[in-house]
């Protein structure tokens, strides 16, 4: 059996030590940043989703004022049709 001198063994065990202590703070570490991104994209994600919904209700409101607008021209062109026709 070889014969390790003792410093290179207390190197090896102060290494496997530091691996093994580093570990569990290396996890944290990865967790918060995956916890940071997730939380990232759901702001991203719900910014997003009202942006759209902005540009929906512009879009609904557009077309209920222009329907508005149309249904007062289509009633002032049917009174004076009814005007027109009866006065004949």
């Amino acid at each position: 059996m070889p014969f390790v001198a003792e410093q290179i063994t207390d190197a090896v065990t102060q290494a496997n030590v530091k691996v093994v202590a580093e570990a569990p703070a290396m996890a944290m570490g990865s967790l918060y940043q995956t916890a940071s991104h997730s939380t990232g994209m759901m702001y991203e994600n719900s910014v997003n989703a009202q942006n759209q919904q902005n540009i929906l209700s512009q879009a609904a409101t557009t077309q209920g004022v222009m329907q508005i607008y149309s249904v007062d021209t289509v009633s002032d062109a049917l009174a004076i049709s009814q005007m027109i026709t009866s006065s004949r």
